[in-house]
């Protein structure tokens, strides 16, 4: 997921995507830990995505209470 698609969110539906992101990213690794996965990477994508989103909802918390 891109930033520029993430800021075009509102804070609710990053929240829910960060939640669905974590539930996705604890699957991945339990099946992971069992068999290999295909293409691990995508654990670490998942992480950067839930970094990403985490971050800018940071951001606007900080931009709110400037003004």
């Amino acid at each position: 997921m891109k930033t520029a698609e993430i800021k075009e969110m509102t804070a609710k539906e990053i929240l829910e995507k960060v939640e669905l992101e974590r539930a996705q990213v604890a699957k991945m690794r339990l099946n992971h830990a069992i068999s290999p996965l295909e293409n691990p990477v995508k654990l670490k994508e998942s992480r950067k995505n839930i970094a990403r989103m985490l971050t800018i909802l940071r951001q606007r918390e900080l931009n709110e209470t400037k003004k």
